[in-house]
């Protein structure tokens, strides 16, 4: 289920977050690909941020989308790394009712 108001404001979707899980198959927009893409390549494959992949990347986006993109990501792996190492979970977020909850960010079975 989408959690953000301001996410449904951007028609973020339930159907728009279950096709980012095959996102290369899917009928996002190029530049919504490529958006994952980056977030794959910095969260998996750093140095595989090559000449060519920025040619496309930049394609699609300025260089202070890109910036911003890359910032974003950063924030965002380095966030979720610190609170696992840490175990901190925020009181705010749900946990799951048993072991076999499906996290919203998995794909529907």
């Amino acid at each position: 289920m989408v959690r953000s108001a301001s996410a449904m404001q951007e028609s973020l979707t339930e159907d728009k977050i279950q096709s980012m899980h095959d996102y290369e198959q899917s009928d996002l927009t190029e530049r919504e690909k490529m958006a994952l893409r980056l977030a794959d390549k910095l969260s998996f494959d750093h140095r595989g941020i090559d000449a060519p992949f920025m040619a496309r990347l930049k394609a699609q986006f300025s260089e202070e989308e890109i910036i911003d993109l890359g910032m974003a990501s950063a924030f965002l792996f380095g966030w979720g790394r610190f609170i696992e190492a840490f175990g901190i979970v925020p009181d705010a977020w749900p946990q799951p009712e048993d072991a076999t909850s499906q996290a919203p960010w998995e794909p529907k079975a």
